[in-house]
């Protein structure tokens, strides 16, 4: 074995996140960790790497015993993390970060030339294509899942513990990855692999455990499980999938018209011509950093066009702000619930009136009506099925999974005629996804004209009216669902059917 938990135990204060848990791991195998968000993976992740320590149990590396609450001695027994939310310097380079920590700070020249050439292989080998010199800072939040990957990668990892890593590539680029993993694999790397896309666990994984409320309640070989069976597990009940039922679209309610933006020299979108219809959902895939992200923000009113029109209704808006699209009843599903959707130090409350306390109903000659506020907030944690204390909670200790419906609930309450929803299920597990996702057939079926971003093609395929595909600022000519396949659009995710010269061309002129 090279690895061995036994009897991990961990409390934050009434919450038992780990009870007795134990697990272990062979050379050359992959295993798969499975289980709602809240279940307890990423707090026996965080035990295994070094930032929690266990009120109880041991972990054995190799067969010798990882001292508790030390990340370097976890390092230094070959085990390697991606985490699940970043641990980058934004003010360094892709470069910088990739090697902090590996090099001795008494050393007087940084071999970053040689560093850059092996980050370029391994991005090359792992289909994670990122530019070493770039900052953080400026990077997309797929981008930065990427150099989080390849940070782990870097530093010869025995021991690799993988959360959610598919969630920037292409199917093609997921399936390059699974087979180098496969052959490191053969060469005797070991993987602990967290995924809640259930697909990827049958293709990639050797054994399953299964996480909930804390307690492993089932260990299986992959061969002898099945997709139903697992999420079953995870959820402890049967869950029902969301239908896309036929329905006409109604009138255009959001409209671009021949849309660029630039921002800090960089061309964000190039002549992007799109509409949203009232009572349909438009979905648009790509892998990260192909502007997305400055799609929605420029429907959100968090930037304005360098050229072309943005409509709404029917009316020009050359500068849509934030509080002008709240009056316009549009609203938004960011990307990253934490830095951009909530304040995590903030209560349950605080975060679902924040977008709106100063209207009346929040308001009396001008103070809070915290009664008020805390009457919506119950409210909408029992209709969204928020499982928190109490609205007073810290947004901080809700899982990922509920933070969500949080914001899902935020979003929904005022009736939105268009919503813009940027990858809505990231990291979430098949129960809290089944349910984001019927919420939003439920908004499509009362007439909203819906958005969505997202790099999961099979929430693509399921959900969407309509699909395009976003490349290089560009946005595809949108498609019916019928009569589109997961192959095409991983294909044009990669560039195909894309006009690369004139690309080029309009990027030379710009």
């Amino acid at each position: 074995m090279v690895l061995r938990l036994s009897g991990i135990n961990k409390r934050f204060g009434q919450l038992l996140a780990n009870d007795a848990i134990s697990l272990t791991l062979r050379r050359g195998e992959i295993i798969s960790l499975l289980g709602e968000n809240g279940a307890g993976k990423t707090t026996l992740m965080n035990i295994l790497f070094g930032h929690y320590v266990a009120d109880a149990g041991t972990i054995e590396v190799f067969g010798r015993p990882l001292p508790p609450g030390e990340p370097s001695a976890a390092l230094s027994a070959g085990i390697g993390m991606v985490h699940q939310h970043f641990t980058l310097a934004d003010n360094l380079t892709v470069l910088e970060n990739i090697v902090l920590g590996t090099e001795s700070p008494w050393r007087l020249n940084s071999q970053s030339v040689v560093a850059a050439r092996r980050i370029k292989k391994l991005s090359a080998a792992f289909g994670l294509h990122v530019d070493p010199e770039a900052t953080v800072a400026t990077l997309s939040v797929g981008e930065r899942q990427r150099v989080e990957i390849l940070k782990a990668l870097y530093r010869n990892a025995r021991i690799l513990i993988l959360d959610e890593p598919t969630a920037v590539l292409t199917p093609q680029e997921s399936k390059a990855l699974f087979g180098t993993l496969k052959s490191l694999v053969n060469e005797g790397l070991s993987v602990i692999f967290i995924s809640h896309k259930l697909n990827e666990v049958m293709a990639v994984s050797d054994r399953v455990y299964v996480l909930r409320g804390g307690r492993l309640i089932a260990e299986r070989e992959t061969s002898k499980t099945n997709r139903v069976e697992l999420a079953e597990l995870m959820v402890g009940r049967t869950i029902p999938e969301p239908k896309l039922t036929k329905q006409t679209p109604g009138a255009v309610m959001a409209e671009l018209l021949d849309v660029s933006l630039r921002m800090d020299d960089k061309l964000l979108l190039d002549r992007v011509s799109l509409q949203l219809r009232s009572g349909e959902i438009l979905g648009i895939a790509g892998v990260a950093g192909n502007g997305q992200s400055a799609l929605a923000d420029l429907l959100s009113g968090l930037s304005f066009p360098t050229k072309g029109d943005v409509r709404i209704e029917d009316h020009n808006y050359p500068s849509l702000t934030p509080s002008l699209a709240l009056e316009l009843k549009l609203a938004r599903i960011p990307e990253d619930r934490l830095s951009q959707g909530l304040i995590v130090d903030m209560s349950v409350v605080e975060n679902l009136i924040a977008e709106r306390y100063r209207e009346s109903k929040f308001s009396r000659l001008g103070f809070l009506d915290w009664n008020a506020a805390r009457d919506f907030a119950i409210e909408i944690v029992r209709e969204f099925d928020v499982k928190c204390p109490s609205p007073a909670t810290s947004v901080r200790l809700l899982s990922g999974g509920n933070m969500q419906k949080l914001i899902l609930g935020r979003v929904l309450a005022e009736k939105p005629r268009i919503i813009i929803a940027n990858q809505p299920s990231r990291g979430l597990d098949v129960g809290a996804v089944a349910y984001v996702h019927a919420r939003l057939l439920a908004a499509r079926a009362e007439g909203a004209a819906i958005l969505i971003l997202s790099e999961d093609l099979d929430e693509i395929i399921s959900l969407s009216d309509q699909i395009a595909v976003a490349y290089r600022g560009r946005i595809s000519v949108p498609v019916a669902r019928a009569n589109v396949t997961i192959r095409d659009l991983g294909l044009m995710m990669a560039g195909h059917g894309f006009d690369h010269a004139a690309d080029a061309e309009a990027e030379h002129a710009a």
